[in-house]
């Protein structure tokens, strides 16, 4: 089983109570994946591999300021909301999913791990009203369709070292799916990052607002 010293070796600054909360993540999801099934049954022991670091690719694109706005779509057990809100505690992140019992979960692990900086809500992305400086997810959809939900979600005003967009993960050949969005899209390999079979397909799509 992988532990957070994983998370540890790629993220070498994290201060003593960010270490404490990546390591509590295994615990806590085993616990809630035995009542409500949020992560695969051959992927719990992969958590810190497949969720938890796959989660901070994202991370390795952009350093979120301090103050930045987050949507989380179809946020699921919570990833990539969690771990990115332990990296940037000074962040607020919105984690959504249409699923009750997900929100549940992801309400129990940022309590557990005292997260000030997550709001999770059962809502689908059309019907949230606020503005945000990053929508972010983990492949819930095809790209132009995520894109219909999200394009009047994102604020104008920017004040990252990127422009305010999407960070959508997601892997495989995205040649087609892209096609209409070449223009506003850079793909950036997660192998460049990190070691190991799991990321050599896997990217960080940044799509500019």
């Amino acid at each position: 089983m992988l532990s957070s010293v994983l998370i540890e070796s790629y993220f070498p600054t994290l201060s003593p109570l960010q270490k404490q909360q990546f390591s509590q993540l295994q615990a806590l999801y085993e616990e809630w994946n035995a009542q409500i099934n949020v992560v695969s049954r051959k992927d719990i022991d992969l958590l810190y591999e497949r969720h938890v670091l796959h989660s901070l690719g994202i991370a390795k694109v952009i350093e979120f300021k301090p103050g930045t706005k987050l949507l989380d779509v179809g946020t699921g057990g919570g990833f990539p909301g969690i771990p990115l809100a332990i990296l940037f505690p000074e962040c607020n992140f919105h984690l959504i999913d249409s699923i009750g019992k997900k929100i549940k979960v992801v309400k129990a692990v940022a309590e557990a791990l005292n997260l000030q900086n997550i709001y999770a809500e059962q809502i689908r992305a059309n019907e949230v009203k606020d503005t945000f400086d990053f929508v972010i997810s983990r492949a819930v959809t095809a790209f132009p369709e995520f894109y219909s939900w999200v394009k009047n979600k994102i604020k104008k005003s920017n004040f990252n070292a990127l422009a305010n967009g999407i960070l959508y993960l997601k892997g495989g050949d995205l040649s087609e799916e892209l096609k209409d969005f070449r223009s506003q899209i850079v793909e950036f390999p997660l192998s460049t990052y990190f070691e190991g079979e799991f990321f050599e397909t896997k990217k960080v799509i940044y799509f500019k607002a």
